[in-house]
């Protein structure tokens, strides 16, 4: 993480960008030549005993022979420490330039710590013993081991991390300790029922949540799952029922996660324990929020930890940096290309010097001068960062996209004389061929040779074209430039012949045929937002109820945000379908109260309307700015 090339010109950039929006395309900064020697870091392991007894393991790599005393970085995770000072030359380089104490810290029951892993482990009550333990409690109990035992520090110390490393990083920032001064939770979970890793609005995220359970519980150190497979679309379909993967997979084998998949279907106690909005209710230390606009794990976390840190924020210390990046991916490498996706400049270089590494030195270091930009997001399409003093902007618009007949697609709502018996579009629904997420083969999500799952959701669309299951919605080529900049809401009128059903929608930005900057990518579909929803939730998460067969039933389908210029010229697309395998479980269609316990027998295939009358104009609503 974190490049640092010529700094002192990054931060006057940032510190003079005016509060209202602009637009800046920024130089690349090239490394300065520190004479930096990865060498003169020292490393040392250490044991930390926490307030229960448990011990948890930490690598520390500290200057040899600092100038000055120097802060603490710490990030804890489940994924293993060794080769901690690879990160030096690597994802850490410039900040290793700068000079900070690194500490790389196992979390309980993973790798050498003690212990038991418990995944995201809740937030203590407020009422537990004083030797009750969560990680905010093991954040502290560390920070105060190494104020105390680690010479050379200078009393302050920051935390960041991507992913559940991320997370971690939230649940110290939410502990507020009073050394904790800068906090980065980057691609941080927050809500894993609604959002997140393993559920998107209440559908099982079946290849990615059984995959990430057995790697981080099959063994005490990761461990991939071994397909007979190739491609795993097959080897999940063949599988049959949620409930075969316990009864023929694991059998005797438990995965406290799948556990709690199967037992806890609905967004019940168990989740909302999990859950971080409640938590959210002050700011206690200057926060940099990163996200990836193709962040294929963890983009709801991020956008939701600072939305509901804004409304609490009284001192301008809570920022927002969102990028053209799968998950993590502003971490390592230039950043310019993504999938076949070219963004113009190397945008992940760009954030590691001119934003994350200012940010640090100047709340840890007094070095630099403090940023005054709220929100800095990557237009893509334009390919520029703009900034805003808030995300969404305060000057954004919201406009309505309309489903028409014979997949038309426009910002006019329909006549007011559509029929209201036959203004929809329908599709039959098969579980037994379910579309597919993304082209196959599918390899499995951590395939040690390769696999596609970090960029799937830059694929082409057009592999599902003439599926008769999708719904395909375009306007005509655009005559002037349309700037999302803000949230991305569907609003789908839809019935269906059975008691369930989930909605997959995505919006697409058609390449024109003939695309000069690079012929290989005429007609491209680059799907610029999406995400399903499970249709018994659509009265309440907690309680979800049948869907009431052939009646028409509206579904607000959050969509999230994004910052895209669709280019005049292109052509704007929606198109709508009900299943997306095996990154979603199938629906059965049927009225079951656990998906986990439904039979091969409740799988059954239903025809679906999406409704486009006046009165039940299906629609996706986007905010946008003007060119």
């Amino acid at each position: 993480m974190r490049a640092l090339s010529r700094v002192l010109l990054a931060v006057a950039v940032l510190a003079n960008a005016s509060s209202a929006s602009s637009a800046q395309q920024p130089s690349s900064a090239a490394p300065r030549d520190s004479g930096f020697d990865p060498a003169a870091y020292v490393q040392q392991t250490a044991e930390i005993r926490m307030r229960d007894g448990v011990t948890l393991h930490v690598e520390i790599l500290r200057p040899a022979e600092p100038a000055t005393p120097l802060p603490f970085l710490l990030g804890r995770t489940p994924y293993g420490v060794g080769g901690s000072k690879g990160r030096l030359t690597g994802s850490y380089k410039e900040l290793a330039e700068e000079g900070y104490i690194f500490v790389f810290q196992d979390i309980r029951g993973r790798y050498k710590s003690g212990g038991t892993f418990v995944m995201q482990r809740p937030i203590k009550p407020v009422d537990s013993p004083r030797n009750a333990i969560d990680e905010i409690t093991d954040t502290n109990d560390s920070i105060d081991w190494l104020l105390a035992n680690i010479p050379g520090n200078n009393g302050r110390v920051g935390m960041l991390g991507v992913s559940y490393d991320g997370w971690t990083s939230a649940m110290g920032m939410l502990g507020g300790h009073s050394a904790l001064r800068a906090v980065s939770p980057q691609a941080s979970p927050a809500d894993m029922f609604l959002g997140d890793d393993f559920h998107h609005n209440g559908a099982f995220r079946l290849s990615y949540g059984f995959e990430y359970a057995w790697l981080t519980e099959a063994a005490r150190e990761n461990s991939d799952f071994a397909f007979d497979r190739y491609d795993t679309y097959d080897w999940y379909l063949n599988v049959g029922p949620l409930a075969n993967i316990q009864k023929n997979v694991l059998r005797d084998r438990k995965l406290p996660t799948w556990t709690d998949f199967a037992e806890h279907p609905n967004y019940d106690a168990f989740w909302q324990r999990q859950a971080m909005r409640g938590s959210l209710t002050r700011v206690t230390v200057p926060t940099l929020n990163v996200a990836g606009w193709w962040d294929q794990e963890d983009f709801y976390g991020p956008m939701l930890i600072y939305d509901q840190l804004e409304k609490h924020d009284r001192g301008g210390q809570n920022f927002l940096v969102v990028g053209p990046w799968r998950h993590g991916g502003w971490s390592n490498g230039p950043g310019q290309t993504l999938g076949r996706i070219d963004f113009g400049s190397p945008t992940g270089a760009y954030y590691r010097a001119s934003i994350q590494a200012p940010f640090f030195a100047y709340y840890l270091k007094d070095r630099g001068t403090a940023t005054r930009t709220e929100a800095t997001v990557f237009e893509s399409g334009s390919n520029t960062w703009r900034r805003f003093d808030a995300w969404p902007p305060r000057e954004a618009e919201t406009r309505s996209l309309y489903f028409h007949a014979n997949g038309r697609l426009s910002f006019d709502p329909p006549a007011a004389d559509a029929s209201t018996t036959t203004a929809f579009d329908s599709y039959v629904s098969d579980p037994a061929k379910p579309v597919p997420y993304r082209p196959r083969p599918i390899e499995p999500t951590y395939y040690p040779r390769g696999s596609g799952w970090s960029t799937w959701l830059l694929e082409d669309q057009r592999f599902v074209d003439g599926r008769p299951d999708v719904l395909t919605y375009t306007t005509e080529p655009l005559t002037e430039d349309v700037v999302l900049a803000g949230s991305i809401v569907a609003k789908l009128f839809a019935s269906t012949t059975g008691q369930d059903a989930d909605w997959v929608v995505k919006l697409i930005d058609v390449y024109p045929e003939e695309y000069a900057p690079n012929f290989k990518l005429g007609g491209f579909e680059l799907m610029v937002a999406n995400d399903v929803f499970r249709g018994r939730f659509h009265q309440s998460f907690e309680k979800p109820v049948p869907l009431v067969p052939n009646a028409v039933t509206p579904f607000a389908i959050d969509l999230h945000t994004q910052s895209y210029r669709f280019l005049k010229g292109h052509r704007i697309m929606v198109q709508v379908q009900s299943s997306w395998f095996p990154i979603i479980d199938r629906n059965p269609q049927t009225w079951v109260a656990n998906i986990f316990e439904a039979t091969a027998a409740d799988f059954k295939a239903q025809t679906h309307r999406i409704w486009r009358t006046r009165q039940q104009a299906s629609r996706v609503e986007i905010q946008t700015v003007r060119p």
